[in-house]
């Protein structure tokens, strides 16, 4: 059939643009005017407009819109985005050298091929037939969160994939770097400067930030980048069998790659590379906090394999941190989610690797007492991994007169609530889980999905409820009406009613996902799910003593200590009472103190990703069954259930003698018992 008129002009418009995106995102070769682009562009979109049947899922006119999404929805990777273990200095690169010769039984040079370390967010990005269809953050490397709509704001990543030089993938998933340029950061400080919106610490967390925005449009603002170094999962004929080869095939299917990877020969040449980058680091426009070197053939990086989540075929060189001097003006004291009172440094300005450091941490009471740190010192502070500012030490020769000690104070500085820093531990607490330091952060985790699972109360909306005192602790949430809610900013009628619904729906979690989200110190989910078992409801757990809570299987001193200490603060009490009051449910299913089941008694450890089963759904079934799981083997190990890509675990199995089944061979245990 013929193509009408406006049709043919459609699919120039979008080749034309297409073609204008990736000179200008990924060539740096602009080849026609701002002012030009902008007018191809709004042509297109009013002809959408005009003509709906012509828009397409990748059309440059959908790379921002939508509604904002109401939260992430996991992104579970087809293979894992694995972490890269660090090389420091000379030694440690070459000690890497030598035990990738050793396991692959190589006397000559090994080939490598040596990338800078950009400093952004690690991002997958999947296409099936040639298009974008979905893509994640790495998260922990099985699981992230799923951020399509953004990624699709990042004019650096296609929407298409272009097929001039190679045959399409039928289906790839593109492992790369979402990050920001340093002209970019400046611009965009100096504007939120201008509207007295506080700075970004650097482009790292501007970038971070850019991509876990809600909505789309915000993430197009930051104006990101997007630099392309991997794959995972990869249908396509003929697939590249060298890292420098697969670089050069992601650059054909229209991929920004960057320009300064190389293929090295040897380890000598790695350390060449190395040393050069460093010194020229600040020639960039984007942040680099080393280099990454990868074996450059790859099957030989599958037979070397991964040991836990590193790579045995990769290592990050990483530069040596930056430092300056300056004086320490004051500490002060923050107050975190669950209360940890954070010392920080405040800074005479100075100016560290690209950027203006004015805050430090300095970690702990015994971080400053062991370093000798006061007040009025002048001091070394570096940017450990080119991110996090740290304070080193005082320049003692430079102490001017008798400066005292600093102490942490033994009262909260924000409610005046008792501190608590049991001993042996590094970290003072504040005990009060109604401190309004608190609020927001606990606000956001109660509602979290792990905890009581509030749809549509995020960063935004929980900041918005404690700001205007609308919601002083949790128990508020279940006395909060359409009216109340109106009156905050951007809450319109139907999202008011959709979050009432939610909260409602909420009361019925249960006591463990309520302990949970009430962020005792200590007591994660298991513990939360442990006690509420045990315990059955929550005034039992409040009147438990700490020789009863030890009862408990895998409740040790510590963690018995923090819930009795929780439960004897009197406005902590008072807000489980008005929980309880509101009608939500704080009882559990008493379980037998003996486990039952088909695993009774039984010690098992999961290793690797399994075919069809997530980690935690493999251990729900065990702990169903009354099994154990284990984070280590040991002699105790019943079963190890071994996946793809299983580590040190499998090879402490095998040397212990230990049982070692897959994932059928579970079914068949819990089935057959």
């Amino acid at each position: 059939m013929a193509l009408k008129a406006y049709e043919r002009r459609a699919h120039d418009l979008r080749r034309r643009i297409d073609d204008a995106n990736y000179r200008y995102h990924v060539l740096d070769d602009p080849q026609i005017s701002d002012q030009d682009y902008d007018a191809l562009l709004r042509e297109l979109i009013d002809l959408e407009e005009a003509h709906p049947d012509v828009r397409t899922p990748d059309s440059p006119t959908q790379r921002v819109g939508g509604t904002p999404a109401a939260g992430f929805p996991p992104y579970v990777h087809a293979r894992p985005m694995l972490s890269l273990a660090n090389a420091f200095d000379e030694d440690e690169l070459l000690a890497f050298d030598a035990r990738v010769h050793k396991l692959a039984g190589i006397d000559g040079d090994i080939a490598y091929t040596c990338e800078l370390k950009i400093d952004g967010l690690a991002v997958s990005l999947r296409y099936d037939v040639g298009r974008l269809s979905a893509g994640g953050t790495r998260g922990d490397g099985s699981t992230g969160e799923e951020v399509t709509a953004n990624l699709r704001a990042i004019k650096a990543i296609p929407l298409a994939l272009r097929d001039a030089e190679v045959a399409l993938p039928r289906h790839i998933d593109v492992r790369g770097e979402a990050y920001m340029r340093k002209s970019d950061f400046a611009r965009l400080n100096a504007d939120r400067e201008a509207r007295e919106l506080a700075p970004f610490a650097n482009p790292r967390n501007a970038a971070a930030g850019g991509i876990r925005q809600l909505d789309p449009k915000m993430t197009a603002e930051r104006a990101l980048s997007f630099y392309a170094y991997a794959v995972g999962e990869i249908d396509a004929p003929n697939p590249p069998q060298t890292q420098s080869a697969l670089l050069a095939y992601l650059r054909a299917l229209g991929f920004r790659v960057n320009e300064h990877a190389h293929g090295v020969p040897s380890i000598r040449d790695v350390l060449a590379f190395a040393q050069e980058w460093e010194a020229k680091r600040d020639a960039l426009d984007y942040e680099i906090d080393g280099i990454v070197i990868k074996v450059d053939d790859l099957v030989l990086q599958a037979r070397l394999g991964t040991v836990g989540k590193d790579p045995r075929w990769a290592i990050a060189y990483k530069f040596r941190a930056r430092e300056a001097r300056t004086k320490l003006l004051d500490i002060t004291v923050s107050v975190g989610r669950t209360g940890v009172l954070n010392p920080n440094a405040v800074l005479e300005p100075v100016h560290i690797g690209g950027t203006t450091v004015s805050n430090a941490t300095l970690h702990n009471q015994d971080y400053i007492r062991t370093n000798d740190i006061r007040v009025g010192d002048v001091v070394t502070v570096i940017r450990a991994g080119d991110v996090i500012p740290r304070v080193v030490g005082p320049v003692l020769e430079l102490r001017e007169g008798d400066l005292p000690e600093y102490t942490l104070p033994t009262v909260c500085p924000v409610c005046g609530s008792d501190v608590d820093r049991p001993e042996g531990e590094a970290l003072s607490r504040c005990t009060n889980a109604t401190c309004p330091a608190q609020r927001r952060e606990r606000l956001r985790h109660f509602c979290s999905r792990g905890a009581m699972d509030i749809e549509g109360i995020g960063d935004q909306l929980s900041a918005a409820l404690v700001d205007t005192e609308t919601v002083r602790d949790v128990s508020d949430l279940y006395h909060l009406d359409l009216e109340k809610l109106l009156t905050l900013p951007r809450m319109a009628e139907k999202s008011a009613s959709n979050v009432l619904a939610a909260i409602e729906r909420s009361k019925s979690r249960g006591l463990a996902r309520l302990l949970f989200g009430l962020g005792i110190r200590m007591v994660g989910a298991q513990n939360a799910a442990i006690l509420a078992g045990d315990l059955g409801s929550i005034t039992a757990l409040a009147a438990a003593t700490e020789e009863e809570l030890l009862r408990s299987e895998g409740i040790g001193e510590q963690i018995a200590r923090s819930v009795v200490l929780f439960f004897a603060q009197e406005p902590n009490r008072a807000m489980i009472e008005r929980l309880a009051a509101a009608g939500v449910d704080v009882t559990a299913p008493l379980r037998p103190r003996e486990p039952v089941g088909v695993l009774a008694g039984k010690t098992l450890v999961l290793t690797g990703t399994l075919p069809t089963l997530t980690r935690d759904e493999a251990k729900d079934l065990i702990v169903a069954a009354g099994g154990k799981v284990s984070g280590s083997v040991s002699k105790k190990t019943d079963y190890v259930v071994a996946g793809d890509d299983a580590g040190s675990k499998l090879e402490k199995a095998e040397s212990l003698g230990i049982a070692i089944i897959d994932e059928a061979g579970l079914q068949a245990l819990l089935t057959a018992g």
